[in-house]
């Protein structure tokens, strides 16, 4: 098991140190407003051009892309409201590949509202209940949060929580 987690830990470790390179693959579309390609044509109404669009979903790509990762890596016990900015970060990216004509980061506010209404409270709750038993047991906060933590899963057993 111990080598298992080395192997993933490396590969992780890996695409977090890459995560510039992934960034930067913007330079390699074309400076012109249509791009056509085999698979598709795409036509750049609102940002004028293609390589301006590939810059603005790389931009929203990386950190979605580093908050996935920690948020199937974290243990602690607040870590679903990590989905909250991933939630955010998935609707600018579809907001800029659905329509070319409209600003980024209008309106994701109402969208957000629903998921922010279970998870702020259900956070809460939790802290509510950390803090409950930290004032009526006579252990640490970390002994505390060590309790909440939860146990080392895959990235396909955590899948399976969600969905």
């Amino acid at each position: 098991m111990g080598n298992r987690n080395l192997i993933v830990g490396s590969i992780i470790a890996t695409f977090i140190a890459a995560t510039p390179y992934f960034f930067y693959l913007y330079e390699s579309v074309p400076e012109q407003k249509v791009w056509n390609t085999f698979l598709f044509t795409y036509d750049s109404k609102f940002y004028g051009g293609i390589d301006i669009v590939a810059w603005t979903i790389t931009g929203k790509l990386t950190p979605l892309f580093l908050l996935f990762i920690w948020f199937f890596t974290c243990r602690h016990w607040w870590y679903h409201v990590l989905i909250v900015p991933i939630i955010m970060y998935i609707f600018q990216i579809l907001t800029v590949i659905n329509d070319d004509i409209q600003y980024i980061d209008s309106n994701q506010i109402f969208y957000l509202i629903p998921i922010m209404i279970f998870i702020i409270p259900s956070i809460y709750l939790i802290r509510a209940r950390l803090f409950n038993r930290l004032n009526t047991v006579d252990k640490s906060l970390q002994d505390l949060e060590d309790e909440f933590k939860i146990s080392p899963k895959g990235i396909k057993d955590k899948m399976k929580d969600y969905f």
